[in-house]
């Protein structure tokens, strides 16, 4: 089945070489499985008779990620790179600068076409730009992350959900299809790839802080992320609406690092979730949060390159935060002490052990960053320090979705004006008073402690 073309965007027409390989260049997007960007590199590479390809670019540090995110990483990379070699599709992992890395392969190998997946982060768009001026091959880029394609879902930034759901669901049933399989590729490479990586030897050569230990609360690749979700819809869906805010609760998904590293499709959870008897809210309430709020993530951070600062906020948000600049702070942390977890706040506290040891609640993390503005100097600092802390420490760090949340929290990022208050101006307010309402403090603590 050939892929829906509107999936696809040309980075650069070029000129194809006869006789050359197609590669596939895996960034976001690391399963062979449900993966419309590899599904469209064979669907070219069976058009020119011509072998695959499937290269991954590691770079040696990416935004303060530590050994935790890249041994989750390099852990699914080998399955893919054994579930490939069946296929008879090599892979390839280079090291270094991806973007210099992937033109040195493609000008090695005269490659006849490139291909790769969509990522709205500016490094990545960044890499790409200079491949785009380095080569002088054909430049293909797919969606094979957002199940409505970010440029298709909207040609603008959307101010909130309200703007953005019903263009989405407008679009969902175009877009919503069933996966083909990929083929055992017929035409083979000459050369053989890297199919068995050698992570001890890649790991020794990171310019990465060691000292952040491994999760034990996930497992990674794409086995274990359809296992999760297996579970999930099992055990856990039916009282998502009630349990999802409740950090003591095990209500959430728990598929944000395999959605992050691309270890599973959203369109294959979404495609699951439709085929059970999931209760009306649970079902609404869990594809809101997969499709609406998730997509409305990449559609902020593509079309504004600063997600990441004050000025990326919507301007009531700027101008009622410079209003309340001078505002007293009745406590003023350090990044040491944020990152050591020693504020005067057991809740807070206890949110950052926790993402210390793993992974922060979603719940928490709100009420996390929206403290960091009101115990900072200046909401510059304090969207500093959460991006920190959140690509050290989350699996699923450095992502769309980690920016975009904490833009909501502390600039009002897709959210609206409230009353006014001290520090925050018109920007949502969180308390220790409001938490203790939803859910039982001491025991989260307790969790957090004994973890």
């Amino acid at each position: 089945m050939p892929m829906n073309r509107d999936r696809l965007r040309v980075l650069k027409e070029g000129q194809g070489r006869q006789g050359g390989p197609v590669v596939y260049w895996m960034s976001r997007d690391q399963r062979v499985d449900d993966n419309w960007a590899l599904l469209y590199a064979q669907e070219a590479a069976l058009e020119r008779k011509a072998p695959l390809i499937v290269v991954f670019t590691l770079a040696k540090e990416f935004l303060n990620a530590t050994i935790r995110q890249y041994r989750f990483m390099l852990k699914g990379l080998e399955k893919v790179s054994n579930e490939l070699a069946d296929l008879n599709i090599p892979f390839y992992l280079l090291m270094g600068s991806p973007d210099q890395e992937i033109t040195r392969f493609i000008d090695k190998h005269s490659s006849a076409l490139l291909v790769t997946d969509f990522d709205p982060m500016r490094i990545k768009r960044a890499w790409k730009k200079t491949v785009c001026d380095s080569i002088s091959i054909p430049f293909h880029e797919v969606d094979a992350h957002n199940i409505v394609p970010c440029w298709k879902a909207s040609p603008k930034q959307e101010y909130g959900a309200f703007t953005f759901r019903p263009k989405i669901r407008r679009l969902l049933e175009d877009y919503l299809e069933t996966f083909p399989n990929v083929e055992k590729h017929p035409f083979l490479w000459g050369k053989e790839g890297d199919n068995g990586i050698n992570r001890g030897e890649i790991e020794g050569s990171l310019k990465v802080n060691t000292k952040i230990s491994e999760v034990g609360w996930v497992l990674p690749g794409a086995d274990e992320a359809q296992a999760a979700l297996r579970n999930f819809l099992k055990d856990r869906i039916s009282v998502y609406s009630m349990d999802r805010n409740d950090p003591n609760k095990k209500g959430q998904s728990r598929l944000s690092p395999y959605l992050h590293f691309g270890q599973i499709s959203a369109q294959r959870v979404v495609l699951e979730v439709e085929k059970g008897a999931v209760p009306g809210d649970a079902h609404e309430i869990f594809l809101e949060e997969l499709i609406v709020r998730r997509e409305l993530s990449d559609n902020f951070c593509f079309y504004n390159d600063r997600y990441d600062s004050f000025e990326g906020f919507p301007e009531w948000a700027k101008r009622t935060l410079n209003e309340h600049r001078g505002n007293h702070r009745g406590y003023v942390y350090s990044l040491t002490q944020f990152e050591g977890a020693e504020t005067h706040d057991e809740l807070w506290n206890a949110s950052q052990m926790e993402m210390v040891k793993g992974k922060m609640h979603g719940y928490m993390r709100m009420y996390w960053a929206k403290k960091i503005l009101e115990w900072t100097g200046s909401p510059e600092e304090a969207i500093e320090i959460a991006i920190y802390l959140n690509d050290k420490y989350e699996l699923d760090g450095r992502d769309p979705n980690g920016y975009t949340g904490i833009a909501w929290s502390i600039g009002g990022v897709h959210d609206r004006p409230w009353g006014t208050r001290n520090i925050f101006g018109s920007i949502r307010y969180m308390s220790y008073k409001g938490c203790k309402s939803k859910f039982n403090i001491p025991s989260y603590v307790h969790y957090v402690t004994a973890l």
